[in-house]
């Protein structure tokens, strides 16, 4: 988890410094959260490694609280009909981990790599290069092959999560899991 902690670092300081200072604030957005909501747009995908740090960073939260969290995303993956197969990449949904008056539940601990990678850009020739979002997720590949045996697709965060936690050897999806 360590090394995917890095790559994240990484990542964030390279937009930070490159790029979001071109981005509208998200402090002084008139409409918080209306990106990380819009089902129309949230299309975040997010590997293995990425899943199990956002459970890990939930697991910090009170157990009535993992609970509705985790039936808001198990609502989100039927609501928009999400799953592991097909054009992943279409799948767009309302992220279940933001909430209205608290915002990213995981911002400072586990957001991935393409909510990073997003701000509120005026203009197109200003969004970072697709290539650097790639790049790190390569990076985030290689570290998922050397964890698991093998490169795993990305999926779109609410399947992720809970395929992820499904495979909790205890069976009990808001228990502890060493890794």
């Amino acid at each position: 988890m360590e090394r995917l902690r890095e790559i994240q670092a990484e990542f964030a300081v390279e937009i930070r410094t490159r790029y979001e200072h071109r981005a509208k604030s998200c402090a002084t957005c008139d409409t918080p959260g209306a990106c990380c909501l819009d089902e129309h747009f949230v299309n975040v995908r997010i590997s293995r490694l990425e899943a199990r740090l956002i459970e890990k960073t939930l697991q910090k939260l009170p157990e009535q609280k993992q609970k509705e969290i985790y039936e808001r995303v198990e609502k989100t993956v039927a609501k928009y009909g999400l799953s592991e197969s097909g054009d992943t990449i279409v799948q767009t949904f309302a992220c279940p981990l933001y909430e209205k008056g608290s915002g990213c539940l995981v911002h400072n601990e586990a957001k991935p790599l393409p909510c990073i990678n997003h701000a509120c850009y005026e203009r197109k020739d200003d969004l970072p290069p697709d290539e650097l979002l790639a790049e790190h997720e390569m990076q985030v590949d290689e570290l998922n092959t050397r964890t698991y045996g093998k490169s795993m697709p990305l999926l779109p965060l609410p399947v992720a999560l809970l395929t992820n936690s499904s495979q909790l050897a205890s069976g009990n999806r808001y228990g502890n899991q060493q890794d």
